[in-house]
Parts: structure tokens; sequence; C-alpha cells
């Protein structure tokens, strides 16, 4: 069932867009960048500290494990104490633990901080697909996820040539050029860390451009879209943490975040492997990720229109999985950059209708829980992927095989996917829908 809105509720919901969503994307772009900015710093980093493959795969991949012990009960916070002051602590952290990356000096150095980063990070990306259901109906969040998760490609967009332009600051005040990458980019978390106790109000009553009329507009038309939901969705915290749809979402996104981290983490590495410069390689993968930019949105606003989510998530993956191996077949350098900015571009793709099946049988503190347990256990897989390509890298000295593993684990997301288009008919129908 899906709730109907009027013109004038349509409006509201679109001036809301309005004032959130931008504000959103720039967070999460900034999130983003500080995660994965690492990959460039290793074009150059990796030389001057003698990290090889197998480090450098470790290292970026023991993010997601403080990322996944600490998720869910950051997110539990940001239900008890509201989105502004948990995320404005989140990227605080998040950011003074960046800008310290720019003083890593041995392999455990490099390991401690990327722990670190990924605690002080966890519940900030789940936190956000949350708030986006304080505010919007059901039937507009795929949509909304799609603009929102532009933040993931921008960010290499914009961090791609920035971060390769910074790599050439060798020699200023004694540090190095990815030293100075660590310390710029660190930057923007710090300001918007304090200026988001102003930008993003906890929830609709809170909202002072909204008048009471406003905010009682919004609070019907969620009271009537909760209504609509599953009969036999999900209310409290713990049955929602076992129930089978939501382990097989954390399944499912698993096998998608190895494709999305192996390729995001690696990406300039293989590019400037093809003998590019450190520039260059900064420009072809920012034309990637301009491609999935675009593509993101109106993926999920064509999954809004058909009020389907299940081939909306197989499709890119299958995409993706055809990229990955046809970069692992071809020889021919313009073949394989084209095939692995298809590889990123359908991963990315995917996740927008992704997230935008949980809030269906999923609400309150449940949705909560729910929705931190699916991303923290899935970005498992950012931990898995770049290791994994690491690791036959360092054996092999090739990307082949560990790129061919990628091209694997997206087959069986789609596969998965497929699983839970049953599983759901099959919950529907013993609940009588």
């Amino acid at each position: 069932m899906t709730t109907q809105l009027t013109a004038a509720e349509s409006v509201l919901f679109a001036r809301a867009a309005r004032r959130i969503i931008p504000v959103m994307i720039v967070l999460y772009t900034i999130s983003f960048l500080d995660r994965v900015n690492v990959g460039f710093a290793a074009l150059t980093m990796n030389a001057d500290l003698g990290f090889g493959p197998e480090i450098f795969g470790w290292g970026v991949g023991i993010f997601f494990i403080g990322y996944f012990i600490f998720e869910v009960p950051s997110n539990v916070v940001i239900e008890k104490l509201g989105a502004r002051i948990w995320i404005c602590r989140i990227m605080i952290t998040w950011g003074l633990i960046s800008g310290a990356m720019a003083f890593v000096s041995t392999p455990m150095s490099f390991y401690v901080l990327r722990f670190l980063l990924g605690a002080a990070e966890a519940g900030f990306a789940p936190g956000m697909i949350l708030y986006l259901t304080y505010w919007f109906p059901a039937d507009q969040r795929a949509r909304l996820y799609g603009t929102y998760f532009i933040a993931i490609p921008l960010a290499s967009v914009i961090g791609a040539p920035l971060s390769s332009w910074l790599l050439g600051f060798d020699g200023h005040l004694g540090l190095q050029g990815w030293q100075w990458m660590f310390i710029i980019e660190a930057v923007p978390a710090l300001v918007m860390g304090v200026a988001v106790l102003w930008l993003l109000p906890d929830n609709p009553l809170k909202a002072k451009w909204l008048s009471t009329d406003e905010k009682a507009t919004i609070a019907d038309c969620l009271a009537r879209d909760r209504a609509a939901t599953s009969v036999d969705a999900q209310h409290t915290l713990w049955p929602a943490l076992k129930d089978s749809r939501v382990l097989l979402m954390c399944l499912i996104y698993f096998a998608i975040v190895i494709g999305l981290y192996g390729i995001s983490f690696w990406l300039p590495q293989m590019i400037k492997a093809k003998g590019f410069s450190n520039i260059e390689t900064g420009w072809i993968v920012a034309a990637v990720y301009v491609v999935a930019a675009v593509a993101m949105p109106l993926w999920g606003r064509s999954s809004d229109r058909a009020r389907e989510r299940i081939w909306h998530t197989a499709l890119p993956c299958l995409l993706a999985a055809l990229g990955f191996a046809g970069a692992a077949f071809f020889d021919a350098t313009p073949i394989i950059i084209i095939s692995l900015g298809l590889a990123a571009i359908g991963t990315y793709v995917s996740i927008v209708p992704f997230w935008a099946i949980p809030p269906v049988f999923l609400t309150g503190t449940a949705a909560a829980g729910g929705i931190a347990l699916i991303n923290s256990t899935g970005n498992l897989g950012g931990f898995v992927g770049p290791y994994l390509v690491g690791w036959v890298k360092e054996a092999t000295q090739s990307y082949t095989s560990g790129i061919l593993a990628l091209s694997a684990s997206l087959i069986v997301a789609a596969a998965l996917t497929f699983a839970m288009r049953m599983l759901l008919a099959r919950r529907a129908l013993a609940s009588g829908r």
C-alpha cells in the first residue's frame, strides 16, 4: 500500500527537501572523501612509508571493523538524543582523526588510526538514512536517496583532482603532499560539524522554517504512511535485529559493498598502473564518478515511479559484475577503463533502491537499529573487498583475480536480492496482505 499526497502536500515536501537534502549531500560528501582519500594518498604515501599492497589493503579495510563495532549503538543514540548533536559529535571526531592520518609513520599507526576513524564515523550514514524517514513518506525516499547518495561519487569527482593536486605539495613546511592532503581535507568536517547544529533540525517539529500548520501536515502524512506499511513491520529493537528480512539485507549489502569499496580504494592505483600521471589519474577517476552522480538520482526516480525496488537493485549489480569481468579479461587500456567505469557506476547506483527497502518493514527504534545493523554488517564488505584485492595483488602482481572476485560478489548480491523478493512476498502472504 502507498499514500497519495495532495498537490499542497507535494509542494511542502519538495520545500523540505530543498532545505535539508543539499546540507546532507555536503555532509556525506565530506564523510566519504575523508573515508576514501587514502586511496589517493597511496599513490605516494605507500612508497614513502614502504607499505606494500597487503599492508595498504589491511589498513583501509580495518576502518570497517571499528565501523561495525560502534554502528548500532551510535544509531540508537541518534534515535534517542536527536540528529543535530550526535551528527556534530561524529563529524568533529572523525575530522580530528582524519587530519591525524597525516602523521602515520608505521603500519601499526596506520591500522590504529584507520580503526579509530571507522569508530568515529559509525552511525553517520545509517543515521542520515533514518533521518530521512522522519521527514518523507516511503514513496519519495528512493528519489531522495538517489539525490543524497550522489555524495558518494561526488566525493570522488571533487576529491580525485583535488587529492591528486595536493599530492604535489611536497616540501611545504617539511611535510609531504599526502600529509597536506589529509590535513586540508579534514578541515571541512570540523567546520560543518559545528554548522550542523544550525542547519539540520532534529525533525519537522523542531524546524523553525515550518509553520505550525505545515508541521501538522507533515506529521499527518507520515502517520498515514506508517499506517500503510506492512502489518508485520517491526517496531522494537531486538526483534528487528533477528528478523530474517534484516539478516538477508545484511548479506545483500555485504556483497554490494565488497565491490563498492574494492573499486573505490583501488581504482586510482589501477588507473595509474596504466601509465597515467597523478593528475591524469585524478581526472579519469573523476570522470567515472560524474557519470555515477548523474545516474543515481535518475535511477532513484525510476524506482519511485515504478514503485519497484528489487529489479532496480539487482540489475545495476549485474551491470557492475559485467564491468568487473570486462576489466579482468580485456587488455586494451581504454576498454579496461570503460569496464571499471561501468563497475563503479553499477555498484553505486544499486545502493539507491536498496535503501528504500528496509523502511518498508522497519519503523521507530527498530528502524534505527535495523538500518544500522544492515549498514554495519554490510560495510564489513569494505574490509573484505580492499584487502582481497591487495592480497591478490601482492601474491600475483596482478589485479585480475581480485577484480574477478569483485565481479562474483556482485552476482551474489543480485541473486540474494531476488531471494529477498521471495521472502517479502512470503511474509506478506503470511500476514494476510
